[in-house]
């Protein structure tokens, strides 16, 4: 009778055990899909896994744990409690920031800690500027739930949803988040601790929207969490539930796929072939793997128009006019995985070390694909937070350094790389903690490049958070959560809408899933309604505060304001001919 069953529920072919992947099929299992996965490592989780050895447990990518709700509201949708699975462990403080002095800054919750930490910088009166920022930043936050993670953007008619339209420029996407957090902050330190978040993104807050002042909000709002026993707790945990409420639900391990199977009328995905000539057919495919990895290896030749060569990419004409037709990958880094001998003194478990030529070393990231002389640098101690990272009296250190993603015009030697770098960190942490003797305290080190991430995670020119977030690549302009060509064949993951980060992509999962749903014929589950809690402030006006932006109008500006014309005219013309019923 089971098995009888079993032959009535549609099914799913899922490409990638990561987050997106995982979230994805759990999702459609509850809503009675026969779910295979197929992922080419031996483990679940992708980035979001775990490197073991000796005792010692490391986050091999994230390491924090934010916007919480957007987990919460997963397991929530599952018929689940995060709490019954999950054991998040709250950071405080959120990071210490060094800068290339001995001067450093407390990031915390604590708000009379903060206060004083603002004030010691910026005044009396920078307090009052930064709740002005945080307002800000709070409403960026609340729209973008609303107006971008719960929604798809399929087309440019998208983005003449008149309640997107109205609420366009609170969001400031046509100005960096530099320039807004020049308007808040009068000094130049102040302006690198409320901006550098967007590295989580894999931009630099040169060029990344004003939007994503949100990070810094859910960050001082809501906390900085970790999971104890590791990240890989979260994909892992879904992974069960799955397991638990569908025990014909299959995931398969080192099983990478080597093709999408189309119709013969080629009009529609069909199954895959594995790299071991096996066939798998199902009723959709949805594809977690890196999006212009699969669609350069994965997808037949003629899918999505080549998408997948990084600047030889072909979208839409409305994109073509707007954002011209390359897509750019976001940075890599250089990660080094540390087992030390000792607890290592002067850490907290989120640190960040601020480069002295600040804006020089995003530009030598994202413009020349390089690694600064003077690198920015993330310094996490799992071990600080939850002790069972490694043995006792011992630490578990992580060090990501930015770098360029690889530029086949431009090769890189990446074993001399990795040296300069990791000799820059050593030089750097042993003088700031006062420890000479730092790097005799390592007594194991694992390391990842940008050629080790491509290869383990497919992971195109190895960028570490897949297509950029700059203006031209997100909402309407960045690839689609639907082929727009072959029917049931879906994508999800960071390279795809909304984009990057594990609480935004468990946001995409649910996109992908209910258009999965939509496709044949079943409702999507109604989205919650989020209502805005805080009232707005007002953002401070620069003149007379002697706060200037420092910022020129530049022919990216200009662009995004061209932009927004188009998309007003665009949205008077489609309401005046009725091809939109507002």
């Amino acid at each position: 009778m089971g098995k009888e069953q079993d032959q009535d529920k549609p099914t799913a072919i899922i490409v990638g055990c990561g987050i997106g992947g995982i979230a994805t099929a759990a999702r459609l299992a509850k809503e009675g899909f026969q779910v295979t996965v197929f992922e080419k490592n031996d483990y679940s989780g992708g980035r979001c896994s775990l490197i073991e050895r000796d005792g010692y447990r490391f986050d091999q990518g994230p390491s924090l744990l934010l916007l919480p709700d957007l987990f919460k509201q997963t397991f929530e949708d599952l018929g689940e409690k995060m709490e019954d699975w999950v054991d998040l462990i709250k950071c405080e403080p959120n990071y210490v920031c060094h800068f290339h002095d001995e001067e450093t800054f407390t990031l915390s919750t604590d708000m009379a800690l903060l206060k004083r930490e603002v004030e010691r910088f910026e005044g009396k009166d920078g307090f009052d500027r930064f709740l002005s920022f945080i307002q800000e930043a709070h409403r960026h936050y609340e729209l973008a739930v609303v107006h971008v993670l719960q929604k798809n953007f399929p087309g440019f008619a998208a983005f003449l949803r008149l309640q997107f339209i109205g609420q366009i420029l609170a969001l400031h996407p046509f100005e960096s988040i530099w320039t807004r957090v020049c308007r808040y902050f009068k000094t130049d330190r102040l302006r690198r601790v409320f901006s550098f978040a967007v590295m989580y993104m894999g931009q630099s807050p040169y060029s990344a929207p004003g939007t994503y002042s949100l990070l810094q909000y859910t960050e001082l709002t809501e906390g900085i969490w970790y999971p104890r026993g590791g990240f890989w707790q979260v994909p892992n945990t879904l992974l069960q539930i799955v397991k638990r409420n569908n025990p014909s639900a299959k995931f398969n391990f080192n099983a990478p796929v080597s093709q999408v199977l189309l119709s013969p009328a080629k009009d529609r995905a069909t199954g895959v072939r594995l790299e071991s000539g096996e066939e798998h057919h199902a009723d959709v495919v949805i594809v977690n793997a890196d999006l212009v990895y699969a669609s350069e290896h994965l997808i037949p030749d003629d899918a999505r128009n080549k998408i997948g060569q990084l600047g030889e990419v072909k979208r839409s004409w409305w994109a073509d006019l707007v954002g011209g037709k390359k897509l750019k990958g976001s940075c890599s880094s250089l990660s080094f995985y540390w087992s030390m001998d000792r607890i290592v003194d002067g850490l907290g478990g989120h640190n960040i070390f601020l480069a002295e030529d600040f804006k020089g070393s995003f530009d030598t990231i994202f413009e020349e694909l390089g690694l600064p002389a003077d690198p920015s640098f993330y310094v996490n101690v799992p071990s600080r937070i939850d002790p069972s990272a490694a043995p006792e009296g011992k630490d578990a250190i992580v060090i990501l350094v930015p770098c360029g993603h690889i530029d086949a015009s431009n090769p890189q030697d990446y074993n001399k790389l990795v040296a300069r770098a990791r000799k820059f960190v050593i030089q750097t942490l042993s003088a700031k903690l006062g420890l000479p003797d730092f790097e005799k305290m390592i007594v194991a080190e694992k390391v990842h490049d940008a050629p080790s991430w491509e290869k383990e995670f497919n992971l195109k020119d190895g960028s570490i958070l897949g297509l950029a977030h700059n203006f031209m690549q997100v909402l309407g302009f960045r690839p689609s959560t639907r082929h727009p060509k072959y029917d049931k064949l879906f994508f999800v993951g960071a390279s795809t809408h909304p984009g990057t980060g594990v609480p935004i992509v468990l946001a995409g999962a649910k996109l992908t899933a209910n258009q999965v749903l939509e496709s044949f014929d079943r409702s999507p589950a109604p989205d919650p309604n989020m209502s805005l809690s805080v009232p707005y402030g007002k953002p401070l006006k620069s003149n007379g505060t002697g706060i200037d932006s420092q910022v020129q109008l530049k022919f990216m500006d200009l662009e995004r304001w061209v932009y927004l014309l188009v998309l007003l005219i665009g949205a008077v013309i489609a309401r005046s001919v009725g091809v939109l019923a507002f």
